[in-house]
């Protein structure tokens, strides 16, 4: 009998783990690779949020917390979920996890039964899918091709929908093509939500500052109000704040699914971090003076590698909305063979290709549900990405 359960074969590692793991492989060989796989801004965390924290540390705010979170936490959530999406939540409706994964993680054990179908938009952020078949879901995953903006259709959604549907998955902007909805086209899916009662909301809300172009954001709650007991809204600080190693994530929602979700982050990791706490608290009611010069250098980025991807041949690249990824498509070298015979088959053959021959790790799109497309983070320094780019065109231009 082996030791390990049943359900640990019905997920896979991270993808985009896997690839920056990879890269470091490759690098402490001594190999020359720019690594375009991991979701992680580049920028350090602004040092207000920093010195909070030491603040804290000194402060001898060293000892458990609350599982929620904080109050002074949460009354800062709330109060940015009043602010800036004009939602109104009460401490009790706010929770605090590990990171958004951990948020989303104790929503979908707290709520999921084995066979509970739960929507998930393709191109979606890799662990959706798997967690929910952790928890022993039924993964309906919707395809949203390049031709609708990789953005869901209402029409689409509407026959995803079924009797055993228990949450539909939104994730604006979204990871990993970076596609974002207006209020029209978030409105058409509230409306088609409306007409099934039975159907929950869980938008991850985690890239919601960093929009371009003069794209405004909006969560379903704050365009269809009437939502709002049955939606959990999801953001954190990892993204915006360059917090990724802090593990704040947070939701507001009803305060029985709230109260659920709790009770599973009692019998696992309690809380997060005190110190991340604090600083939490700073970054939510500090300065956001820093967030708009760092959009500024990710649209700078962004309108780089679009502009250099595209005239890569056989790649297209879309412009996206937000986030900090590009989905470019590379059906145009399907069928192409390398300098030494392999054949360029999959999205995922192209990947292995291109970190073997140039040193550019990025992810395949058949991870991401979707293929044939690839993943490329921006979020790293202009000099890395058009050397990067230099060399996709390299290869692309060797195929034969």
């Amino acid at each position: 009998m082996s030791i390990l359960a049943n359900r640990l074969s019905l997920i896979k590692p991270s993808p985009t783990i896997a690839v920056t793991q990879k890269a470091a492989e490759l690098k402490a060989q001594g190999r020359d690779v720019i690594g375009l796989g991991a979701g992680e801004p580049d920028f350090d965390t602004p040092d207000n949020i920093k010195d909070a924290a030491k603040a804290a540390i000194d402060r001898g705010e060293t000892k458990y917390t609350a599982v929620a979170g904080t109050m002074a936490l949460r009354k800062a959530i709330a109060a940015k979920f009043k602010r800036e999406n004009g939602l109104e939540y009460t401490p009790e409706q706010i929770t605090v996890g590990c990171g958004g994964k951990q948020v989303i993680y104790n929503a979908l054990v707290a709520t999921v039964n084995p066979g509970d179908e739960v929507i998930i938009p393709a191109p979606y952020w890799v662990s959706y899918p798997d967690i929910t078949l952790l928890v022993e879901g039924t993964v309906v995953p919707v395809a949203c091709p390049e031709e609708t903006g990789f953005k869901l259709r209402p029409e689409d959604l509407e026959k995803a929908i079924t009797a055993k549907t228990k949450w539909l998955i939104l994730n604006s902007p979204c990871n990993p093509t970076g596609a974002a909805y207006s209020r029209t086209e978030m409105k058409a899916l509230t409306d088609v939500l409306m007409r099934h009662p039975h159907v929950w909301v869980m938008t991850d809300d985690i890239y919601e500052h960093l929009v371009y172009d003069g794209f405004q954001f909006v969560t379903p709650v704050q365009v269809e109000p009437r939502l709002i007991e049955r939606t959990l809204t999801i953001n954190g600080l990892s993204k915006a704040y360059a917090m990724t190693g802090w593990r704040v994530g947070y939701a507001g929602g009803p305060k029985a699914l709230i109260k659920a979700m709790n009770m599973i982050q009692s019998q696992s990791s309690t809380h997060t971090s005190s110190i991340s706490q604090a600083a939490g608290v700073e970054a939510l009611n500090g300065t956001q003076s820093f967030i708009p010069t760092n959009i500024d250098i990710f649209k700078a980025r962004r309108d780089l590698v679009v502009k250099l991807l595209n005239e890569a041949k056989g790649i297209t690249c879309k412009t996206p909305e937000g986030a900090f990824y590009v989905y470019p498509s590379c059906a145009g070298l399907i069928g192409k063979k390398t300098a030494d015979g392999k054949v360029i088959s999959s999205d995922g053959d192209f990947v292995t290709a291109l970190l073997e021959n140039e040193g550019v790790a990025v992810v395949q799109g058949a991870a991401f549900g979707l293929s044939p497309y690839f993943r490329i983070s921006y979020a790293t320094s202009t000099e890395a990405l058009t050397e990067a780019c230099k060399r996709i065109a390299r290869f692309c231009a060797s195929l034969v």
